[in-house]
């Protein structure tokens, strides 16, 4: 299994994970293809870092990059910037900017003799 980790990204957490669910289980070149033609702010980053999983798989684990699938991308909250907005009569409200910590697991998908490609 390969990983790799993008850390304090400036965008919240649940719209990331509208992003990661979109390529969770997928076949390494169609989760490519589907961040190519998303249309969200989050796929930019996590199209960068699945490039980085791949390139580590390649060159770390010698593996080829045709047979392998997104085995787990997990989303998590990272630190929160705390700020306030000034509203009416001197008083302010609070504003929380969150952060997200991203983690994709690539694994290599087995072939079987019967030719069927399965998915551990």
């Amino acid at each position: 299994m390969i990983n790799a980790s993008l850390k304090n990204y400036r965008i919240s957490p649940r719209k990331v994970r509208v992003v990661a669910d979109m390529i969770r289980g997928k076949n390494v070149l169609d989760a490519k293809n589907i961040l190519d033609n998303a249309d969200m702010k989050a796929r930019h980053p996590i199209h960068t870092l699945l490039d980085s999983a791949i390139a580590n798989a390649v060159n770390n684990a010698k593996l080829d990059k045709d047979l392998l699938f997104v085995k787990e991308i997990r989303v998590d909250q990272g630190f929160i910037l705390k700020r306030s907005m000034p509203v009416s009569h001197g008083s302010a409200h609070p504003i929380k900017k969150r952060t997200s910590h991203v983690l994709i697991t690539l694994a290599p998908v087995v072939v079987s003799k019967k030719g069927k490609s399965i998915k551990k």
